[in-house]
């Protein structure tokens, strides 16, 4: 493993990637480039790290109440200082990921956290920035802290990029023919794991359609306030503050379950988003049609929770969790590990029959409907409504990403 790791941004998710690392201890050295002037001196920037309106302190992460501050040696001049024992190294002067000089900092693996970087077809030399630029700078590996989204349409993934959500389908990483990973989303990682386990339990077929609605919190692309909308923007929700509204507004995960979840291609499924006024700790709301087995048992609540019940108890990483408790959103904040929280208490499901004209079925030769006694039949179709709980930040995303770099670099 590099004793050396790079982080490009220092947003929500780059500080709390920070935060873990210097926690778990496995780099010895940290360099982050935020890429502007922060403040009036090094001194800012630490107050920024230390204290943190969700999670409270640093130190109080570490080590509980009665610790204390765990920054020291700040040296503005030299853009450095030491976080519980880790050198920190802050970089200051470019944006631009082809410009960050990580391979004189010894830095051969970078978490882009900033959310910009996320088209892996992008030349180094884009005039905005790229992901390649990172590896153009002197980076082996890129893991990005988002969803890849590709501009142009027309062309395919490259070779050398994958998605992977930690305990899903992570070990498709191939550390000779990939460089740039994506992590995919919070949302992401917490809807795979809820679905994985019907899959393999159920299977695939039996899954007409699905639906997934996250309640989720705030993010800081939203404004605190009303604001007045960029020049060609076509959703004006995003503009309108966030404090004392629910707003709708959309959601990518659909896009990227399919390329960690390959048997979601064969499953109809949407996915719709709905931001609340929280700063963490959100929930997804998947509402599964199952097709009966006339020759099985039927899919019934208990049956659903014990698919869940067994897989937590047999997760060996423990990123599914189950619970049979009640709980609210900041019961979640900060939970380790939990890409997902099963709450059976609010598991349901309904069983009816789906009539079907099979007249009006596309495909179905009038000859063979002839040869049927009845052309209507009657299917029973299971509806299952599951609440999985995840923290947006901490608790799962991050916590995940950690894993994932560590995994990365451990092969390297």
């Amino acid at each position: 493993m590099g004793n050396v790791l790079g982080i490009n941004g220092m947003g929500r998710i780059g500080k709390l990637t920070l935060w873990q690392h210097i926690a778990r201890k496995n780099f010895e050295e940290i360099v982050i480039n935020i890429g502007r002037k922060a403040g009036n001196s090094l001194g800012d920037i630490a107050d920024y790290i230390e204290k943190d309106s969700t999670y409270g302190p640093l130190h109080r992460f570490l080590y509980g109440f009665n610790s204390a501050s765990v920054i020291k040696d700040i040296d503005d001049a030299e853009g450095t200082m030491n976080i519980d024992g880790i050198s920190v190294r802050f970089l200051r002067n470019t944006r631009n990921p082809a410009e960050i000089d990580w391979s004189s900092h010894d830095v051969r693996l970078v978490v882009d956290t900033t959310g910009q970087f996320i088209d892996p077809t992008l030349p180094p030399d884009a005039p905005k920035g790229s992901a390649r630029g990172h590896l153009d700078a002197g980076a082996d590996k890129l893991i990005v802290s988002a969803p890849f989204k590709i501009k142009d349409k027309g062309k395919p993934m490259p070779e050398d990029a994958i998605t992977t959500v930690m305990g899903i389908n992570d070990n498709d990483y191939d550390p000779r023919r990939h460089r740039i990973i994506s992590n995919a989303s919070c949302t992401t990682t917490c809807l795979a794991h809820i679905i994985k386990p019907l899959i393999n339990a159920l299977g695939y077929k039996r899954i007409l359609s699905a639906s997934m609605s996250t309640v989720h919190a705030a993010t800081s692309s939203q404004q605190v306030l009303d604001r007045l909308p960029k020049a060609g923007a076509d959703d004006l929700r995003k503009n309108r503050s966030v404090m004392n509204n629910i707003i709708l507004t959309t959601t990518g995960a659909a896009k990227a379950l399919r390329l960690v979840i390959p048997e979601m291609e064969h499953i109809g499924f949407i996915a719709e988003s709905v931001r609340i006024p929280t700063t963490t700790g959100s929930l997804i709301i998947l509402v599964v049609n199952f097709q009966e087995d006339p020759g099985g048992g039927s899919i019934r609540r208990e049956v659903i929770n014990e698919i869940y019940r067994s897989t937590a108890a047999s997760d060996p990483k423990n990123y599914l969790h189950y619970t049979d408790k009640q709980n609210v959103s900041c019961d979640i904040i900060g939970t380790p590990k939990a890409a997902a929280t099963i709450e059976g208490h609010e598991t349901h499901t309904r069983t009816a029959e789906v009539t079907i004209d099979l007249e009006k079925v596309p495909g179905l030769e009038k000859e063979v409907i002839a040869t049927l006694k009845n052309h209507i039949i009657r299917v029973p179709v299971t509806q299952a409504v599951i609440y999985g709980w995840y923290d947006n930040e901490m608790g799962s995303y991050v916590n995940m990403l950690a894993d994932r770099t560590i995994s990365i670099a451990e092969s390297m």
